[in-house]
């Protein structure tokens, strides 16, 4: 299982698409939280804070993790390597396993030098240090926890094609389903008191009360709850080659 996922993230730093999806994510951030004007810019704001960070991440993860993650199954399928994969001295579970990692790994790779943004707050606060520290990394820790989510969608995406932009575009629209869907079916208020339940499958919901600083128990189970949701449903296509 190291060594696939040694290769796995060889494979993404070997190529452009992992430098490229790590500069797109700086970037964008950079560009809103510094340099274009408007209530993102972390300077126009009266106080010091990165919530605009945590607001913008998840969006802008919706749309690249699945460019992570898109070749992980589809490119195996579509070289004929997926056979020579699957028999190897490895479990179903240790090759998604292995995949997943590898693909969390890039992108919690790309989120490290938004610690400079940390820094840079921290100083700039008046007085210095006058920064929500608890809310910041209990937002960190969510981004992290939603993160995880959008890679489990993108790899079960990821399984059930060999061609990379289908893959591509089951994932995004299954991360915006699970972000922000389930909020707009309960926002429409005709099923009354499971509008309440349909809110809390979404990702959204906890995402928002582990950026509040206060890391719930019931919040963690229900990411790792929906990241093995999806492992499942990668392993199960995954073994439905073998009927």
């Amino acid at each position: 299982m190291l060594s696939l996922l040694k290769k796995e993230i060889q494979s993404f730093l070997g190529s452009l698409i992992g430098y490229i999806v790590i500069v797109v994510f700086l970037s964008i951030m950079g560009l809103l939280l510094w340099v274009f004007p408007g209530e993102m810019n972390v300077l126009d704001g009266e106080y010091a804070n990165l919530n605009a960070l945590f607001t913008i991440a998840p969006w802008v993860f919706m749309f690249l993790i699945p460019a992570i993650t898109m070749r992980l199954f589809a490119d195996e399928s579509k070289a004929g390597t997926m056979e020579l994969l699957l028999t190897k001295p490895l479990s179903d579970l240790q090759i998604i396993a292995a995949k997943f990692i590898a693909g969390l790994l890039l992108v919690i790779i790309s989120l490290l030098p938004t610690l400079v943004y940390y820094i840079s707050v921290y100083y700039l606060g008046a007085p210095v240090g006058n920064l929500d520290q608890g809310g910041f990394w209990g937002s960190y820790i969510g981004l992290i926890f939603l993160a995880s989510a959008f890679v489990g969608i993108g790899l079960f995406a990821s399984s059930l094609s060999n061609n990379q932009v289908i893959a591509f575009i089951v994932a995004v629209f299954l991360s915006f389903f699970f972000y922000i869907g389930f909020d707009f079916i309960s926002s429409i208020g005709i099923l009354g008191k499971v509008d309440l339940l349909i809110m809390k499958l979404g990702i959204n919901e906890h995402y928002i009360s582990m950026s509040r600083g206060v890391i719930d128990s019931r919040d963690a189970i229900y990411f790792i709850s929906l990241i093995s949701f999806f492992i499942l449903l990668t392993k199960l296509k995954l073994s439905s080659r073998k009927w």
